[in-house]
């Protein structure tokens, strides 16, 4: 079974309300996206501290024909972000997709091997490791059917209910779901043990796969380059891995001259940038943004 060491536990504070609009980073759109016929796409979209992402992708053709990203007040509430975007945005608060997916992003969360699971206990098995604010926040699970495993994970109640009111028939997942998906859907079948990251605001998270496997998943927050290193360092060697060589693979929002993927190549001998996943497609128009960036938006398509 999957060995998933429990998220990194701190207390959840209410959410504070902000009235801004989310500010535009990036709209990339191909020019075959109409909005004539949304049982055709799939919409996709994130949740977090760095903002809401949106992914659209053609099911017919397999193939991403939009990206969308938008940066929010710090601790901003996601559900009043989600609803001021709406109220401008030609896409998101739609009706009529094909299906939707939201990947929520927070250290709220952990994971259960299949057969361990029962229904309702959710809350219990979560508060191993977090304490659930009722009057702000769900439990919600997921059901990694290909990897006997159950992801727990807590959402700000609020966008929990937007979701579910807006898009009854909607998927909820935690974004290291995506994560999982993505990584297992790209290792090596009787590979070695690997390590992947992905670098997001404050948050690292790390994944352990060998032979398509989920061995160790974990969050971590930090708020310096020594943090990161430290902790994908430990984690290595609490795998018996050598960071002279044994590769990592890194996804996530940082680039190529940063601090942070700076002290990373500092330490270790054998580390690059992660590929979008594999087997699908994508628009010309996504081309400008690098292809290691949104790997958990692009993985929402592998989710069931």
């Amino acid at each position: 079974m999957p060995i998933a060491l429990p998220a990194v536990s701190i207390t959840a504070s209410a959410s504070v309300v902000s009235a801004a609009t989310p500010v535009a980073q990036y709209s990339l759109r191909d020019e075959t996206l109409t909005g004539d016929d949304l049982a055709a796409y799939n919409l996709y979209l994130t949740a977090g501290p760095a903002g809401l992402r949106v992914g659209v992708a053609d099911v017919r053709r397999n193939k991403f024909v939009a990206l969308d990203d938008y940066a929010i007040a710090p601790a901003a509430s996601l559900a009043g972000q989600f609803r001021a975007l709406a109220a401008q945005h030609d896409l998101v608060g739609q009706t009529g997709w094909n299906s939707v997916r939201l990947a929520v992003q927070n250290r709220f969360f952990t994971l259960l091997p299949a057969p361990l699971f029962r229904q309702g206990d959710e809350a219990a098995f979560l508060r191993l490791h977090h304490q659930v604010d009722a009057d702000h926040e769900t439990v919600r699970h997921y059901r990694h059917s290909t990897l006997e495993t159950v992801s727990i994970f807590a959402a700000e109640k609020t966008l929990a209910d937007w979701f579910q009111s807006t898009y009854p028939t909607g998927k909820l997942v935690h974004q290291t779901s995506a994560l999982l998906e993505g990584v297992i859907h790209q290792s090596e079948q009787s590979g070695p043990r690997r390590l992947y990251l992905s670098v997001a605001h404050q948050e690292l998270t790390i994944v352990a796969v060998r032979d398509k496997r989920v061995e160790f998943c974990n969050v971590f927050a930090f708020t310096s380059a020594e943090d990161l290193i430290y902790y994908t360092i430990l984690v290595m060697q609490e795998l018996q891995l050598n960071p002279d060589q044994d590769p990592v693979v890194v996804w996530g929002d940082l680039t190529h001259d940063s601090e942070l993927f700076t002290i990373l190549r500092k330490y270790i001998r054998h580390v690059r940038f992660g590929n979008r996943p594999f087997d699908l497609a994508y628009s010309y128009r996504l081309n400008d943004v690098f292809e290691y960036r949104y790997f958990e938006l692009y993985a929402l398509h592998l989710c069931e």
